[in-house]
Order: structure tokens, then sequence, then C-alpha cells
């Protein structure tokens, strides 16, 4: 098959999206696939529509490949493609609006709200954010509502380290939430196939120096631990990390592939951070870790991935 490979981009996470990019380019090669790098931009669609592709592989992360932007784009053009549909790219994508959509099904997710940078800068919505910590209670955690690779996301441990955490995380979006920090073992779940979903093993992630999985701890080597299968996790709390990953999968209505993260608390119960549905295919990535842990190689991952999207275009 002649197989084009989007990544790259516009957005913030341009660098990783390459390097994914790239990890396909060369599984793709490996299976005797013709695979061509598209660098993705105004000209996207011209490339595509003349390219005589057969299918397109999304390793576009961040706005643009997670938003449902780019798979729009496919859909006019009649190029079957990887991963989830653009209307649930871009509910998941919205992190507040995943959220909502995991608590009307039933799901475990850390309280929180949402913010805008004009109800903080124009209206005063600071003013009165000791009120809403006191409801959520303290650490919180602060987030862009859009974008991945943890860029601008901090942990605020008292009142005072909000106003920090709040210019970080408005320095790349215009919303922001404010979340329950959840105290346990951070977990990430990989759901593979769209006829039947399964989870691969779970990744633990253990950082070795940061307090959560930052930027840095997620794409320099050395920077964090990883064990997959888990080793700290009994049988019955695997049960309950596999069955919430694959209940997220379905309330956001996802297909293809996606990555559930989530937090294990004391008690076993698992937390849902959000879904990702364009995951890293890079060295230190998690999907391709897990993987390997359920005795597969890249290539067999993009292999069933390709499979996977020709499938769902027959369907559809």
């Amino acid at each position: 098959m002649r197989v084009a490979v989007l990544c790259g981009g516009s957005s913030f996470e341009r660098a990783v999206s390459l390097r994914s990019g790239a990890a396909v380019e060369h599984a793709l090669r490996a299976l005797g696939h013709e695979a061509v790098l598209v660098d993705t931009g105004p000209g996207m669609s011209g490339a595509l529509s003349s390219g005589d592709f057969d299918c397109a592989f999304i390793a576009l992360h961040g706005t643009g490949g997670e938003d449902g932007s780019a798979q729009q784009v496919l859909e006019l053009l009649g190029i079957p493609y990887t991963g989830s549909r653009p209307w649930p790219c871009e509910i998941a994508h919205d992190k507040v609006r995943a959220k909502r959509s995991l608590m009307a099904a039933g799901m475990f997710t850390p309280p929180f709200v949402a913010l805008s940078a004009i109800a903080i800068n124009e209206f005063g919505a600071g003013d009165v954010l000791p009120e809403t910590i006191a409801e959520l209670g303290l650490p919180v955690i602060v987030k862009p509502v859009h974008g991945g690779s943890s860029l601008g996301v901090r942990i605020a441990r008292d009142a005072h380290e909000l106003p920090r955490a709040l210019v970080s995380a408005l320095s790349w979006d215009t919303h922001v939430i404010v979340e329950q920090y959840i105290r346990g073992r951070e977990l990430s779940v990989a759901v593979i196939g769209t006829d039947d979903p399964r989870c691969l093993p779970p990744v633990r992630i253990l950082p070795r120096h940061a307090d959560h999985f930052d930027f840095d701890s997620r794409y320099s080597t050395g920077q964090t631990d990883f064990a997959c299968p888990p080793t700290d996790i009994s049988g019955d709390e695997l049960a309950e990390v596999t069955r919430a990953a694959l209940a997220a999968h379905e309330a956001l209505d996802l297909s293809g592939w996606s990555r559930v993260d989530l937090i294990l608390d004391e008690h076993g119960t698992p937390w849902v951070l959000e879904c990702n549905t364009v995951p890293g295919m890079t060295e230190t990535s998690l999907v391709p870790r897990a993987a390997i842990a359920a005795g597969m190689n890249s290539a067999d991952l993009v292999a069933e991935l390709l499979a996977d999207a020709v499938q769902q275009a027959r369907e559809e």
C-alpha cells in the first residue's frame, strides 16, 4: 500500500509528532509498504489528493491531528485513516467536554473547574478561586484544556502557587482547568481495535525527578522509570484498570486506538484523567512499550492499526 504519514504540523507538539512520524515511516517500510511523510499545513489537501494514497496513518499530535481537523480532510477525500472519527476526536481533545462525557457515563474522573483567560484576566475569576480551592482541596493540578505531552501542566500545593500554575497553563491555551489532584499510581493503558477493542498491558509511570509525568519526563531518556506490566497492582486492580480504560474508550466513541491515562488511588479505584486519540510512537512513548509487553513490535502495531483503518473505511 501507498501510505501517507501525517505528522509535524504547527502545534506545540510538532517536534514530538515528527519523531512519531519517522518511527511510523520506518515500521511501514519494514512491512513492505510505500510510506510518504506529509508535513501537514495549508497544502495538505492538495498533497493528499494528488498522491494516490491507499491509506493515511495519522501521527499528528495536538491541534490539527487530535481535534478532528485532519480527519475531516481525509473524510472529504475518501482516504481511509487510522484512529477515531472527527467528532470523537474533537470531544476527546477538549478536556472539559471529555470529562463531562466520562462523568455522564458514570466514570470516576477528578473534580474540576474550567476557566478562560478572559474570565481570569478581565472578569476577576482569580479573586474567587480560594473558594474553589477549598471545595476541591489542595493540592490541585492546573492544565490547558487542549493539547497534550503535559505541556503547561503544573501542580499547586498551596494558594500561593496557583497564580504561577495558571500563568503556565494559559501560556499554552486560552482555556484551563483546575483539577483535584488524585494521589496514587499513575498508569497508561493502550486500547487497540474498533470492532472488538482490547487493552494492551498497562504501563506504570514512575518519574525519577518530577512530581508528575511532565514533558521532560515523557521525552528525555532516563527521566522516568516504566514497568510494563506493572508489578505493584493486584489482579483485581488490573481488572478494574482494564475495565475503566475500555469504558472510557467507549464513552468517548473512540475507534482504532487510544491511550487512556489513569490514576489508581489507594483504594484501588481508577480515576480517568484523559484519553489521547493520537498516541505517540517515539522511542520513549508509552504505547510502543505496551505493545512490546504484549509480544508485538512497532511493525506489528502499525500493521494492525493500518488494517483497522481499512476495515473502518469498508464499514462506513
